[in-house]
């Protein structure tokens, strides 16, 4: 019965579906049940989180099979494991709002770019949507007592005991480097959760191109709002550049402990977030 199912859904996929829901009833097909909150727990407890952890969290949502409830439910999930005394953190990244001058996913004709610049909205941690980083940040960004850092591209989100300690301050300089929420995990016995996810958007590596000083410095833009106005600003960061982020997972994954397991139907990996940023910062230093 279940085959037949499967195959009528092919066939409405194919005919009478758009594009999300054609990506959802692709997941139910390659799914044999649904993934429920305590399934999730159950797995996490199994790759081993556990009450009072703090985790920096990356998902691939539609990795882990038909989530019964969605991001909420996995969000729940991780919630319900670490704890009151634990903190979730997640990237909630939005890269709109940078120079029009080096976009490229879709570029936009120089004309446009003065108009641009001066009429962006500036960063609202409320309100700011996440960009490339999937819908389980998105959600959690809005989710009761979730706390948003300040940067207007690079923003953290964390939920939990250490969530306004770690959120605090975010300069806009160097938005991932020593000032961030990034080196504020490494120093606290955080770990690092992939759940669909892989080392190339391992957000942690970039803490290691700046230790390494492998990378040139570049000027930014972005758009803020100051005394209740949109203002364009510039800002010195550095070029980031992730191509070799999986090359460098492995061999951090070949020295190091890590946990593999599986989040539903999701490869996932859980490690400690220091090792691996200076098993990133020896690469870099060294090869780079």
């Amino acid at each position: 019965m279940e085959d037949i199912f499967k195959q009528q859904l092919a066939i409405t996929i194919a005919n009478d579906m758009n594009n999300n829901e054609k990506k959802e009833a692709n997941v139910i097909i390659h799914s044999s049940e649904p993934i429920t909150i305590d399934r999730i727990k159950k797995d996490l407890i199994k790759l081993g989180l556990k009450k009072g952890d703090m985790i920096l969290v990356h998902t691939k949502l539609s990795s882990i099979g038909w989530v019964n409830g969605g991001p909420i439910a996995v969000i729940q999930a991780l919630q319900g494991v670490v704890g009151g005394e634990g903190t979730i953190i997640m990237p909630t990244q939005s890269g709109g709002l940078s120079d029009p001058s080096n976009w490229c996913r879709p570029p936009v004709p120089e004309s446009w770019w003065k108009t641009i610049r001066e009429t962006m909205p500036g960063y609202d941690p409320r309100y700011t949507p996440t960009r490339g980083v999937g819908i389980v940040p998105e959600i959690f960004r809005t989710c009761p007592n979730v706390i948003r850092s300040s940067h207007p591209q690079v923003s953290f989100a964390a939920w939990g005991k250490q969530a306004e300690k770690l959120m605090a301050n975010h300069e806009l300089e160097n938005g991932l480097g020593e000032s961030s929420p990034l080196a504020k995990l490494y120093s606290s016995e955080a770990k690092v959760l992939f759940i669909g996810t892989s080392y190339e958007t391992h957000t942690s590596f970039h803490l290691a191109e700046y230790r390494s000083k492998c990378r040139k410095q570049v000027r930014l833009g972005t758009s803020i709002i100051h005394n209740g106005k949109n203002k364009w600003v510039w800002y010195k960061d550095i070029e980031f550049d992730d191509e070799i982020f999986g090359k460098i997972g492995e061999i951090f994954e070949q020295n190091h402990p890590v946990v593999n397991g599986k989040i539903g139907n999701a490869d996932s990996k859980l490690f400690n977030m220091a090792e691996s940023v200076d098993s990133a910062t020896n690469y870099l230093k060294n090869y780079v």
